[in-house]
């Protein structure tokens, strides 16, 4: 019975260890469900004014409305995998009625129509404040003479427009920008890939036994010498 002793505590610490990964996969799955029930709460509630000082942590996804004066000068984000396709994303200034100046993402610009250029005098805006993370360390610096940027640099765009680092992604705009396709926030693209990853461990756990199941067999055929 000795002989049986390693090769079953090899199998069952490890469909242990792999239970207890599918398991915990699982418990994140129910904690990223909860967050993005929440996310999706805030896009879809009632908007209401822009907060006094936002701060991400509690006011990213408020759904708020707001009323001004979009900037001319605007930046366009090379952006790709949307709704509405490769283009890019149109960011302004906007001089709000009650005082303030932020940025407004106006949605996505098709990549022939880069030259045109809209006069937009005084919007009502519906949409969501949002502290994007576009940025990484792979990201590449802007092209400032072609007005290509990468991803949305909340400091960068503000520094450069000379605004609030605070942007609001508009959802409805009364009247709208014709040249472009807005493009509202929502979860789609918020990675939820825990079921798939407790799936896998499951899986790996399964094999497991089934390899232990036939380490002992093959043992148990071997004679004693």
């Amino acid at each position: 019975m000795r002989r049986f002793i390693f090769p079953l505590l090899l199998g069952l610490s490890g469909v242990a260890v792999l239970l207890a990964l599918g398991f915990w996969q699982l418990e994140r799955l129910t904690w990223k469900e909860a967050v993005l029930a929440d996310i999706d709460a805030r896009i879809m509630a009632a908007p209401i004014a822009i907060p006094e000082n936002p701060v991400e942590v509690t006011d990213e996804y408020t759904a708020v409305r707001m009323s001004g004066t979009p900037d001319r000068a605007e930046l366009h984000v090379l952006t790709s995998g949307t709704a509405a396709g490769t283009g890019y994303r149109v960011i302004r200034a906007f001089d709000l009625a009650d005082g303030g100046r932020i940025l407004i993402d106006l949605g996505l610009l098709a990549l022939d129509a880069k030259a045109e250029v809209a006069t937009l005098g005084p919007t009502d805006v519906v949409g969501n404040l949002i502290w994007p993370d576009d940025m990484n360390s792979s990201t590449p610096v802007p092209d400032l003479p072609k007005n290509i940027w990468f991803g949305r640099d909340l400091a960068a765009m503000a520094d450069a427009l000379d605004a609030q680092p605070l942007m609001v992604v508009a959802a409805r705009m009364t009247p709208a920008d014709p040249r472009t396709t807005l493009l509202p926030v929502n979860t789609n693209n918020i990675k939820n890939d825990h079921l798939a990853y407790a799936v896998t461990w499951f899986g790996l756990a399964l094999v497991w036994a089934a390899m232990t199941f036939f380490l002992i067999f093959r043992v148990s055929k071997t004679k004693d010498t």
